[in-house]
């Protein structure tokens, strides 16, 4: 069960990066880091600016990769945020968008698969600001309702293309 785990998530990364050269689609890409708990744990990832969908209401898919208490987690984002002031220095935004968590345990319980696709829903508020032409900061946290982890804190960048 562990090689299809393995499999799995390597095969969403080169998805994940595959879209990449669809430089039509994708306005920008960028890394991102932080915190979880309920599971306690430290996460990294991807994501994507897919532009607006609507005036103000940009597509910005994720993958993350947690790791920590006894689990490794690999979380797939498609979510849709809101940006409430583009003309401030520091724009507030909310969204939301399922949560897919492929959910790896290292210690099952009896009669319990190590691992499992477990869904989700993502609601998340941040701030972000331009720090150059082409480079956006942001600071965001995220609640899970249903399969999704309980709460996130995360910080990262996007480039701009």
């Amino acid at each position: 069960m562990r090689k299809i785990f393995y499999s799995l998530t390597i095969f969403l990364i080169i998805f994940f990066f595959n879209s990449l050269n669809a430089k039509d689609v994708v306005l920008g890409v960028g890394g991102r880091v932080g915190a979880t708990l309920d599971p306690d744990q430290v996460h990294l990832g991807i994501h994507l600016d897919l532009g607006e969908l609507a005036e103000r209401v940009r597509v910005q898919p994720s993958v993350e990769i947690g790791f920590g208490n006894d689990i490794t987690l690999v979380a797939v984002n498609p979510e849709v945020v809101y940006l409430f002031n583009k003309r401030s220095k520091w724009t507030p935004y909310a969204g939301g968008g399922l949560g897919l968590n492929i959910v790896n345990r290292d210690r099952p319980s009896p009669g319990q698969d190590n691992t499992e696709l477990e869904v989700g829903l993502n609601l998340l508020a941040g701030i972000e600001t331009m720090v150059s032409s082409s480079t956006r900061l942001f600071f965001e946290g995220k609640f899970g309702v249903g399969d999704s982890p309980d709460f996130k804190v995360t910080c990262g960048f996007t480039i701009i293309h």
